[in-house]
């Protein structure tokens, strides 16, 4: 990239916008319009980044605009750009409030998407002089910054495999439902939900499955199932975030299984819950901290406000 970079390519989210609204109604005019800026001007940004690039980031030769090859990494970069400055402005977010408090709490970014909500909310509302610091990474690596210390508190599933050096709080066991697709021979027009036991549990786990990808909770719950009615799994689609495999599944793409925390979001469609027994197949949601953490009350309150969760 060429010396003399302009502010547009110093701010990421502006110029992504610029982009994103162009390539929605292939036309600079339209494009303008809907940005609130003048034609000439949105040309003019255009072509100044393209050449301080020194390439084309829009081909024009197509029907449609669209980003050209060297648009798309440009485009990906800006991406990048926006999310490392959104990071860096969160971490510093503890030292630019001095008069709020910071926790850093570790999460999976699939099990932040539906159990954060459950509680979070109302904990911010209640303590506006915390400053809360999302840290998403994969439950292995959130366990070893507890026990670090480089976060204050780790959100997981299913404690029975978390070190000893950390303190766990567990809050209420969760049961788990199977989602049957209309697409499914299980499906009963006119129910929403199955009785409990009315389907056999190894031809329910034969059905074409949309499942979490392996490695998480949930998912290794499951593969415990088909480890015990040894089962070799017809799995269409594997998705890090089990609302992705949800949505597939109550569009009748294949049967699903989730925690109650889930199925309790959900609108009724065309497919059946089926509820599981918790002597199959039960979810914890934990939080854990160091061991040698003393909780001042913010930390507190946030540790009783998780464990509202369920009741």
């Amino acid at each position: 990239m060429k010396e003399g970079i302009t502010l547009f390519s110093k701010n990421p989210s502006l110029m992504l916008q610029y982009l994103d609204v162009l390539l929605k109604h292939s036309n600079f005019t339209k494009a303008a319009k809907d940005l609130y800026i003048s034609q000439p001007y949105l040309t003019q940004v255009i072509k100044q980044i393209e050449q301080e690039l020194g390439v084309p980031i829009i081909d024009r030769q197509s029907q449609r605009l669209k980003l050209s090859e060297a648009g798309k990494i440009y485009y990906h970069y800006l991406e990048k750009q926006n999310t490392a400055n959104a990071m860096l402005t969160q971490e510093l977010s503890q030292y630019t409030h001095p008069d709020k408090t910071t926790i850093k709490l570790g999460v999976l970014q699939s099990l932040g998407s539906f159990l954060l909500p459950l509680f979070l909310p109302k904990y911010l509302q209640e303590h506006p002089a915390v400053n809360l610091i999302l840290v998403e990474n994969i439950p292995t690596v959130s366990e070893k910054l507890a026990i670090s210390g480089e976060i204050d508190f780790f959100i997981g599933q299913n404690p029975e495999t978390i070190s000893p050096s950390l303190r766990l709080e567990t809050a209420k066991t969760e049961s788990y439902y199977a989602i049957i697709p209309a697409t499914s021979p299980f499906f009963e027009k006119k129910k929403q939900q199955l009785s409990i036991g009315s389907i056999p549990i190894k031809a329910l786990l034969s059905s074409p499955l949309v499942l979490s990808s392996p490695g998480s909770a949930i998912r290794n719950q499951v593969d415990s199932l088909f480890n015990k009615y040894k089962i070799k799994p017809q799995i269409i689609l594997e998705s890090q975030n089990i609302i992705t495999a949800v949505e597939l599944a109550t569009h009748g793409l294949g049967l699903t299984i989730v925690p109650t925390s889930i199925i309790n979001k959900l609108t009724p469609g065309a497919y059946n819950l089926y509820p599981l027994s918790s002597n199959l197949i039960s979810l914890n949601y934990f939080i854990a901290m160091n061991l040698t953490k003393t909780l001042d009350s913010y930390e507190n309150d946030l540790v009783e406000s998780f464990l509202t969760i369920g009741k």
